[in-house]
């Protein structure tokens, strides 16, 4: 992993697997403008993944075609990926040619497994137009569709080609959308980021993708130090399963933060001072810190009793402890319960 000098318009990062591929991730403004000089050399034409809403266009250089997929949840589903793969034949891609995936979360989520599928395989790059793309989605190589009993339970692993962080598509997200990033970022400041509500904003967005690329380079395929990336996630999942979606990501991340934190104390794995930086930060986001109303605790308990982290009957959680963010396997449910109840 490596990083230029600050002179240079861009930061450039290398994400290094460990069979040898590095991936290149350039952020800065206008980042879009490099796409070209990074298209595999093989690629004769390309299909474009995007979303009516987005407003962001591209020009990779050869002739190309722009597929749009739907906004929302609802639309990161299996037959999305199916219609895809049915027009990437139709417009005549081949397993030379590219996938580019133009937009956030959901955009590179659904891009990237239609990509790892088509011909079993193709190339794909990344354009993240929101923050929880470029600080974490696009990074790393993780795809995924929802199914009805749960989020992201169908997936590959497929490691773009490159990922184009431009910070210029930031300034029109509508606040939620923000904050959707927003959670995501706050993760960071466990996972070795410290304190990066002092950063600026490439810098801190640099950060990010520094730490998940560390992560990613010492467990690409998530079998065991990378599930730390989940900070926060084991009911955030569960939130916005239950929730048909309503809490957006981010938003649902702030909330798992701060159950971690306060199922951590209740552990006795972290004291007051530990949880009141959790709130130090999330609330610094204006991210929600507390359970929605209505909120089932027994639905959520069982809901995250599906998490892929956990390998057994038990709850498996991410927590904050003394040697740092590590997983816990085996936490009681009616400890688990119990918590949720006070986070009301």
């Amino acid at each position: 992993m490596s990083s230029t000098d600050r002179a240079e318009p861009f930061r450039r990062i290398s994400v290094d697997l460990p069979d040898g591929r590095t991936i290149p991730v350039v952020i800065g403004p206008e980042a879009t403008g490099e796409l070209a000089g990074l298209l595999p050399r093989s690629a004769t034409r390309v299909a474009v993944v995007t979303q009516s809403g987005i407003g962001v266009e591209v020009d990779p250089g050869v002739p190309h075609e722009v597929f749009h997929i739907g906004d929302g949840e609802a639309h990161k589903r299996l037959s999305t990926v199916e219609h895809l793969c049915s027009e990437f034949a139709r417009f005549g891609l081949t397993r030379a040619d590219c996938v580019v995936g133009v937009g956030g979360g959901l955009v590179t989520d659904v891009s990237g497994l239609a990509a790892s599928l088509y011909h079993r395989g193709i190339p794909v790059i990344h354009v993240a137009t929101t923050l929880l793309a470029q600080i974490d989605a696009a990074i790393g190589g993780k795809t995924g569709v929802n199914l009805p009993e749960g989020k992201n339970l169908v997936g590959t692993f497929w490691q773009p080609t490159a990922v184009l962080c431009d910070t210029d598509t930031l300034s029109s997200l509508p606040p939620r959308e923000w904050r959707c990033g927003l959670g995501e970022l706050a993760k960071y400041h466990w996972l070795g980021g410290g304190r990066l509500d002092e950063l600026g904003l490439v810098d801190r967005i640099a950060r990010c993708v520094e730490i998940k690329a560390a992560f990613v380079a010492a467990d690409e395929r998530e079998s065991g130090r990378r599930a730390l990336l989940n900070y926060g996630h084991t009911l955030a999942h569960a939130l916005e399963t239950a929730g048909a979606h309503e809490l957006r990501h981010g938003e649902a991340v702030g909330i798992g933060l701060i159950y971690a934190a306060e199922l951590a104390h209740r552990m006795g794995r972290i004291d007051d001072a530990a949880v009141a930086e959790h709130r130090r930060v999330v609330g610094g986001y204006d991210l929600p810190m507390r359970i929605p109303d209505g909120s089932d605790a027994a639905e959520l308990v069982r809901l995250m009793g599906r998490d892929k982290k956990s390998l057994g009957d038990g709850l498996t959680f991410v927590l904050d402890g003394p040697s740092g963010v590590e997983v816990v396997r085996d936490v009681p449910p009616s400890l688990v319960e119990s918590t949720l109840e006070a986070l009301r």
